[in-house]
């Protein structure tokens, strides 16, 4: 597959403003109002269709609010609900398919106030920053964003994000061992550069994850945002419901997320889940 280099500058643009915009709405509490579009594209220096198509993604999140007339606001907190009371009792096994990674940006640069405070570095502390387009059997499936602290891969490659299981190269090639993961996932819609890299309609459903991966000391080492297609990804879950609920073996491949649920009892849950990828039309 070719990456049309437009929509790739577009996506990575837009993912810049977005962290911008985010930074503002984690300094404020719900409804205190935004700078207005004008400002903000001032501001960033970037043009008012970039700037809307991240204020819309961040609107469809649920994470801002706009009232005609009015402008901007944070919206109110989401509930969130733990899946889970136990955390060793939970197994990840992996998608299916074949999965390779096509680079679309690959830097070092400082963490920033909010990727700072999600990896508990120093703003300024750098940093690698990756943008990958994630296939399976060569057909387009997400668009991954992360952002690991440099002093733990200094040397880190382009062959490694593009080739093999990413954790085992931090496991085999720079001694990382990764523990265990925090991770999200909301619907959201794929704008329009988003939707040429992956091959699917503006405005199509998708899911967006975000993940939060630590090693075996409680260090964080990863902190990564994803958008996989809404119409060939879904999720599969298996729940062992009650206080013997047995942890299924580990597996290892490739780790898409786990699921929200809305169980009331207070006992364990164990469960595993898997990735579908759906044969397209």
């Amino acid at each position: 597959m070719e990456i049309d280099p437009a929509a790739s500058g577009a996506v990575l643009k837009r993912e810049r403003v977005r962290d911008a915009i985010l930074e503002l709405i984690e300094a404020r509490r719900p409804g205190d109002a935004i700078p207005s579009e004008r400002t903000l594209c001032a501001e960033l220096g970037v043009s008012r269709p970039t700037l809307r198509a991240a204020v819309d993604e961040l609107v469809a999140a649920g994470l801002l609010v706009r009232e005609h007339g009015r402008g901007m606001f944070v919206a109110a907190e989401k509930i969130t609900q733990e899946l889970i009371s136990d955390r060793n009792a939970f197994g990840v096994p992996p998608a299916g398919g074949v999965w390779t990674s096509r680079l679309l940006e690959f830097r070092t640069l400082p963490a920033g106030a909010r990727v700072g405070r999600r990896l508990r570095m120093s703003p300024a502390a750098e940093i690698r920053y990756v943008a990958r387009l994630r296939l399976v059997d060569g057909s387009p499936m997400a668009i991954e964003h992360l952002h690991v602290p440099a002093a733990l891969v200094p040397d880190l490659t382009s062959e490694e994000l593009e080739r093999g299981d990413l954790y085992e190269h931090f496991r085999d090639r720079h001694g990382v061992q990764v523990g265990e993961a925090v991770q999200s996932i909301e619907p959201t819609v794929v704008t329009r550069a988003e939707a040429d890299l992956l091959d699917v309609p503006e405005l199509s459903p998708a899911l967006l994850f975000e993940r939060l991966t630590t090693d075996t000391g409680d260090r964080p080492v990863e902190y990564v945002h994803s958008l996989y297609r809404g119409d060939r990804y879904r999720i599969v879950s298996r729940l062992a419901l009650g206080p013997r609920a047995a942890r299924p073996a580990a597996s290892e491949g490739h780790h898409p997320g786990i699921p929200p649920g809305d169980f009331a009892s207070g006992g364990p849950v164990g469960f595993s889940t898997r990735g579908v990828v759906q044969n397209g039309p």
